[in-house]
């Protein structure tokens, strides 16, 4: 796994549990976050940029100014919001 997505990973698992959320590698560039069996978010890395796939969209980070740990507030703030939305439309 190339050391950016390693560290992506390792940074976002914790949070991912609190969610339900599980980690699947797919392959050496890239992991999902899987929730009930199916992929709910996948951070890919793909050369000078990274890419994280969500609900049909696909948002491209530069990995010269997105650290790691930046591109994990990515994912925790998008976790975070589709909580506060699950929660308000029960």
């Amino acid at each position: 796994m190339s050391e950016y997505i390693d560290e992506v990973k390792k940074l976002v698992r914790e949070e991912a549990q609190k969610y339900g959320l599980k980690i699947l590698p797919r392959g050496k560039n890239s992991f999902s976050l899987m929730k009930g069996g199916q992929v709910y978010m996948t951070i890919r890395d793909t050369g000078d940029n990274v890419e994280i796939s969500f609900q049909g969209q696909k948002y491209l980070y530069d990995k010269f100014y997105t650290k790691p740990e930046h591109l994990a507030q990515v994912v925790f703030n998008v976790l975070e919001a589709q909580h506060r939305e699950i929660k308000e439309e029960s």
